[in-house]
């Protein structure tokens, strides 16, 4: 059974699903939809066309659905979208998206998102994604399933950080991320494999030997970074090798960090 506390405003048309738990001085905006057993803690804001996903939880002070923080906004209808079992921890905030990208913002399910961490327009994050506090992931950003985006980190805008990667604490990440790659320093360098990531996921000792060949690959062979690339693609039947290959051909807005 839900319970709305009584200073909590809700505007006419919000959907509140089922078992819902509305704490004190919430505010919910009339175009959210909010499903089975979310928790707003308390002081929650819930604004724009925003749906929040079941058994989600949002604790004080966050701000969900606010307009996006670009001056190219002129008050065009667009969309924030989270999907189940996240926790937004305090003053967290996550806009909606700009018409110029698509018009969604959109987080995928099982997330962990720390206090004072930001998703701006656009963003497209995936499934299990942790963002550590004080972290602020840009516009246009794809950050895949399965991240780690370390405290006190920025991600720039229209960087894809791929599926496994793990970005260390206090680094500024200008371009993109290979999958399973690790990430390091202020001026985030490619510094190796997220081996213990691949570890605790069960990945097969096969594939992480590949993987490992396939980075040496890709920081000593011969030719450019998409020439070496395309040789892996070619040399290599493991899995994982080939979906770093695919994500490094794929298209993209950025250069990518490379081996260092």
């Amino acid at each position: 059974m839900g319970m709305i506390h009584p200073s909590a405003v809700i505007e006419d048309g919000a959907v509140i699903g089922d078992g819902c738990q509305i704490g004190p001085f919430c505010v919910i905006g009339a175009d959210v939809v909010l499903g089975l057993r979310v928790e707003l803690k308390s002081h929650v804001v819930v604004t724009g066309d925003t749906h929040i996903g079941d058994e989600t939880i949002v604790f004080p002070f966050s701000v969900i659905g606010e307009i996006p923080q670009d001056l190219k906004f002129g008050g065009e209808k667009t969309r924030l979208r989270i999907g189940k079992r996240n926790r937004i921890r305090e003053h967290v905030t996550m806009n909606t998206g700009t018409a110029g990208g698509g018009a969604q913002t959109r987080v995928g399910d099982d997330g962990l998102f720390m206090a004072g961490c930001h998703i701006a327009h656009d963003a497209q994050i995936g499934d299990r994604v942790i963002v550590v506090n004080s972290s602020a992931v840009a516009g246009h950003c794809i950050i895949e399933d399965d991240v780690i985006i370390g405290g006190l980190c920025g991600i720039h805008q229209w960087v894809r950080v791929g599926q496994g990667a793990i970005i260390g604490a206090l680094s500024m990440v200008t371009n993109d991320v290979v999958p399973h790659g690790l990430v390091m320093g202020p001026r985030g360098k490619l510094d190796g494999l997220n081996l213990i990531g691949l570890k605790r996921k069960g990945v097969a000792r096969t594939d992480i030997t590949a993987l490992r060949a396939a980075f040496q690959m890709l920081k000593d062979g011969e030719g450019t970074f998409h020439d070496r690339a395309a040789r892996l693609a070619d040399e290599s039947d493991s899995a994982y090798v080939q979906q770093m290959v695919a994500f490094i051909m794929g298209d993209t807005d950025r250069n990518f960090l490379t081996p260092s």
